[in-house]
């Protein structure tokens, strides 16, 4: 049986939230998380006993998300064993394809919700494997990134130009991104989880993929 420090490695992130926010036996969407009890804030919007989504603490646009295990893999080719690959047990192995599956059930939920509260059309699911492809956190993740209407009229939101509405920006440009700030965090994860609420508990989707 994998240790503690096996399953959340502590220099990773991801692990540290994990961790932070064990999974609620009665709802896989938290009711009022505590954004303080990781550093930096993790404004948590879905927590599973295999997967979790919280909001991008740098994000591209308003509204990203970053969907990933609760459980340490580092890149896709973690979660399922090669053939000639030996593992120490079988439930190792078991535990990585149900993540994987988890996954694949979540990625939709999500993104309706995403759309529902943005009003987005059009968004992104980016995953990156290894430090040549752009991950930054050695811990498997699906990037969730909206993408608003081009020519829409800068805004000024608490003295800030709103960035998420400028006319274009770049996937991976660092110099595009900004620090989400905490209080907008806290209001938009909170929909979210509103959203990923009703998804789950309505018997049909109730928006458009």
């Amino acid at each position: 049986m994998p240790t503690i420090d096996e399953m959340y490695p502590i220099p990773c992130a991801f692990c540290r939230i994990s961790e932070a926010y064990p999974n609620e036996t009665t709802t896989n969407v938290p009711l009022s998380p505590d954004p303080e009890s990781v550093d930096p804030q993790c404004h948590l919007i879905l927590s599973t006993p295999l997967v979790l989504a919280f909001l991008d603490i740098m994000p591209i646009s308003p509204g990203h998300i970053l969907l990933t295990t609760r459980k340490h893999y580092r890149t896709l080719g973690d979660l399922y064993p090669a053939s000639n690959q030996t593992w120490s047990s079988r439930r190792e192995a078991e535990e990585a394809r149900d993540a994987s599956r988890a996954l694949g059930e979540w990625l939709p939920i999500v993104s309706r919700a995403l759309c529902k509260v943005t009003g987005i059309e059009d968004w992104n699911v980016v995953q990156n494997n290894g430090e040549r492809a752009a991950q930054v956190v050695p811990h498997i993740h699906f990037h969730l990134i909206p993408r608003y209407q081009e020519g829409r009229e800068e805004t000024q939101r608490n003295g800030r130009t709103d960035w998420g509405t400028l006319k274009s920006w770049k996937m991976f440009g660092r110099g595009s991104r900004e620090d989400l700030d905490d209080d907008e965090g806290k209001e938009l994860a909170k929909k979210l989880r509103d959203a990923i609420r009703e998804e789950i508990e309505s018997p049909v989707p109730t928006s458009k993929l």
